[in-house]
């Protein structure tokens, strides 16, 4: 598999059906490791930097998981292909964005990649659809535990995992959930709700993680420290407590849109689905509104033959870099709005929605 062949691809955990998928859209788990013997990245000379890339790099091939992975050298791909894999959440803006010898294994569906280089030596992370965390905790501890028979890491008898940054320290562990929250927008509740995920000291991020905005209602909440904490204590407060609570809130606010504000509620979803089904031209900001709009519209069955799957790929299909890599070219803004509204008339044209 290369990186071509994504673009003809759905990662598995973008897919509806997941737990809680109605809410939940995809759960991550992140863990950040650091080769012993080596300088944090901050500290790495260019030579250093080269070292460890092939360290981990053969220790990844070498490993169980190195035949269901396909390795690419972020630091010599073009800018456009390092903008589709940040879309494709494979890897962060940050590594996108940083300089000197770097790469990423991703696995064939897209569920595991192995960020080398990025603010650690390793970045594992895991994803999987809908609130799944139990899953993906059982995959990054195999893959885990894989590479430390092969490698190193940097390890404290009292600190634990020894990271570049001190919130990572202890176990290194970063769980975080994507939630879809439109009903919590629409009736001005999502403010109280993200108040109080900061109070339980949560980091609440948009759509592409750290350093962007909640576009379309999404918004991704992670823990910010481990050091003190054990990886179950972690997974247990937000199985148990963190996403419950959001979700149960998002689920009440979509209740009384349906109670007490029908018309409002389908009003909004036919203006989506009319905009998005004819539009000549749109850009990317009003494409993840009107995709949020519709898609809670699909969710409450106020509009019906319209595939789920389908709106939940062009949240991430319709993304400038998508766009161009598809067209095989680089897109100016009018174009790429062009080639956004005929991707969408396309995907959503396939059926004709009914609301009965």
């Amino acid at each position: 598999m290369t990186l071509e062949d994504l673009l003809h691809s759905r990662g598995e955990w973008l897919a509806s059906g997941g737990p809680m998928s109605e809410v939940v859209i995809s759960s991550r788990i992140r863990l950040a490791r650091n080769l012993a013997g080596h300088r944090f990245l901050s500290k790495a000379a260019k030579s250093e930097r080269g070292e460890i890339e092939r360290k981990l790099a053969d220790a990844i091939a070498a490993s169980d998981w190195g035949s269901d992975t396909f390795y690419i050298d972020v630091d010599q791909s073009e800018p456009l292909d390092r903008q589709f894999l940040v879309e494709r959440h494979l890897i962060s803006k940050q590594h996108a964005e940083a300089e000197g010898s770097r790469g990423v294994a991703v696995s064939n569906a897209e569920t595991l990649a192995l960020m080398i280089n990025e603010e650690d030596h390793l970045r594992i992370q895991v994803l999987r659809r809908g609130m799944n965390l139990d899953s993906a905790w059982d995959q990054i501890m195999r893959v885990d535990a894989a590479l430390e028979n092969l490698v190193e890491f940097a390890y404290h008898k009292q600190y634990g995992y020894l990271t570049a940054c001190p919130t990572n320290v202890g176990t290194g562990l970063r769980v975080s959930v994507m939630l879809h929250l439109p009903a919590l927008k629409l009736t001005n509740e999502i403010e109280k709700v993200l108040r109080a995920a900061k109070d339980m000291r949560l980091a609440v991020r948009g759509l592409f993680g750290e350093g962007t905005d909640a576009m379309g209602d999404f918004f991704q909440v992670s823990n910010q420290v481990t050091l003190g904490q054990s990886e179950e204590e972690i997974l247990d407060t937000f199985k148990q407590e963190v996403i419950p609570f959001v979700v149960k809130y998002e689920q009440e606010a979509r209740k009384a849109l349906m109670r007490d504000r029908l018309t409002a509620l389908d009003d909004k979803v036919w203006r989506a689905w009319g905009l998005l089904a004819n539009a000549r031209a749109i850009s990317s900001e009003e494409t993840l509104l009107l995709l949020s709009h519709l898609r809670i519209g699909v969710v409450l069955g106020r509009i019906k033959n319209v595939d789920l799957d389908a709106v939940n790929d062009l949240f991430i299909t319709s993304q400038s870099a998508h766009l161009q890599k598809r067209h095989g070219e680089k897109l100016d803004g009018e174009r790429r709005s062009i080639a956004r509204a005929d991707l969408i008339r396309d995907r959503l044209n396939r059926s004709s929605p009914s609301d009965n």
